[in-house]
């Protein structure tokens, strides 16, 4: 059998990863990018933790993430991606535009940044931006990360701050973490400072409001 000469082959489709814990939200989004010619969801999954397993099993061209996702962030899911489906290129899209997150996420390898606000068609026209090697980030966004400056947590700071949501002790925290109780303290004490709050819940309420957990 002859083969299809070149010019009249179908273009392949792109191939687009979702997660979204949200239902209604991620059903949308699937079927609003369906509908471009040239884009094709071969993959939806609702929580952090089942990215790269569904990476690794569908392969797509471009994973597109939310950041507060269950059981693995976003963001720590790009990082993973980075590692191993390295031709996959990400694309943050969330709720929160903190500049906080913008950083994080361009540290963990991520190609765009967007907020959900937007029109689908800016974000199937980002898909395409990201595939083709450009980097595609929130205008607004992009000013307010450089004007905020980096994180001032360290990375045991921030991980002591996780340990103490829901009310653990720090006991819990310190045998959660394999730390003496005096370093975990230390931890939070500084971890106060920095963010200008009086308490451990204030500080991680500081922090997540500036992207920084």
């Amino acid at each position: 059998m002859n083969e299809m000469p070149q010019e009249r082959r179908p273009a392949r489709r792109t191939r687009v990863l979702l997660a979204e814990d949200q239902g209604m939200m991620r059903g949308a989004l699937a079927l609003l990018l369906g509908m471009e010619g040239d884009l094709e969801v071969v993959a939806q999954v609702s929580a952090g933790d089942a990215i790269v397993d569904a990476a690794l099993g569908h392969r797509p061209d471009v994973a597109l993430l939310d950041i507060e996702l269950p059981g693995l962030s976003g963001l720590d899911a790009a990082a993973e991606l980075r590692e191993q489906v390295p031709d996959c290129r990400v694309l943050i899209l969330t709720t929160f535009g903190r500049p906080g997150y913008l950083r994080r996420a361009m540290e963990a390898g991520a190609a765009g940044f967007l907020v959900k606000d937007g029109p689908v068609e800016d974000l199937a026209v980002a898909i395409r931006r990201v595939l083709a090697g450009e980097t595609v980030v929130d205008p607004a966004l992009a000013a307010a990360a450089l004007s905020a400056g980096p994180s001032p947590l360290t990375g045991r700071e921030c991980e002591v701050l996780k340990a103490s949501v829901d009310g653990a002790t720090v006991a819990d925290i310190a045998a959660k973490l394999h730390l003496s109780e005096s370093t975990v303290r230390n931890y939070l004490s500084a971890a106060i400072g920095k963010t200008g709050t009086r308490n451990r819940m204030e500080a991680v309420r500081e922090a997540r409001q500036q992207g920084w957990l």
